[in-house]
């Protein structure tokens, strides 16, 4: 499992870095010793991501333990896009929260400042975490699985989301589409612009998916100029 976690690293990030390289040439210029350090603190976070990954893998085949399911008819059509919203939902709760408390002092310069050292972030930045900022992160998806159903093709969509999103709210341009980043919509997501922000504040746009928290929190500052 650390090994399929560090490949789908390289390949989605090296694709989107790729990518930057067509649609914003020399927006990493200068940046590869900064690229290097992430590449090997993303690599690192993959070995921690592995471990409750494969224990769910195991849990589910071998013993049952876990709520995945693959049977379709075992629960409504309507429950598969309901499952997905339960776990983003779930997720950008845990990480906004475990985000925040990252940003205190103490924790900041002893874990957080690993993410942050990458000025400005990349399309390689989004696993770039000191350890244990891994295992906060390493914990989430793994846990919900013993508690909320979920058919595994919906997993899969769940975890590619969260791989997108990770990597796009950090490449430092916009993929998104104007009028969706603009829309009343995209007043609820989060994109780049919005992650942006938080990387030239720091106090601020602490989400991962959607506005939702920010917004209830007051933290919520609005967009960066991508």
């Amino acid at each position: 499992m650390t090994l399929i976690v560090a490949l789908r690293y390289l390949v989605t990030s090296g694709a989107f870095a790729w990518a930057t390289r067509i649609v914003r040439p020399g927006l990493y210029q200068g940046l590869e010793p900064q690229i290097r350090r992430e590449i090997g603190w993303s690599l690192a976070s993959a070995a921690i991501y592995g471990i409750p990954a494969g224990v769910v893998a195991w849990g589910w085949q071998q013993q049952g333990w876990t709520q995945i399911y693959t049977d379709f008819g075992a629960y409504p059509l309507w429950y598969l896009p309901l499952s997905v919203l339960l776990y983003l939902f779930a997720h950008d709760t845990w990480f906004y929260w475990t985000h925040r408390w990252m940003h205190r002092p103490w924790l900041f310069r002893r874990a957080h400042a690993v993410h942050h050292a990458s000025r400005p972030p990349t399309a390689w930045t989004a696993m770039s975490f000191h350890p244990w900022e891994a295992v906060t992160g390493a914990l989430v998806i793994p846990a919900l699985v013993f508690f909320i159903p979920i058919h595994v093709a919906m997993l899969g969509f769940v975890l590619a989301i969260m791989t997108l999103m990770g990597i796009t709210n950090h490449m430092g341009w916009e993929l998104f589409p104007a009028r969706l980043v603009h829309s009343r919509l995209g007043g609820w997501l989060i994109t780049a612009s919005h992650h942006q922000r938080h990387h030239e504040n720091y106090q601020c746009n602490y989400g991962l998916y959607f506005r939702v928290w920010d917004r209830l929190c007051g933290t919520d500052r609005g967009l960066s100029s991508l």
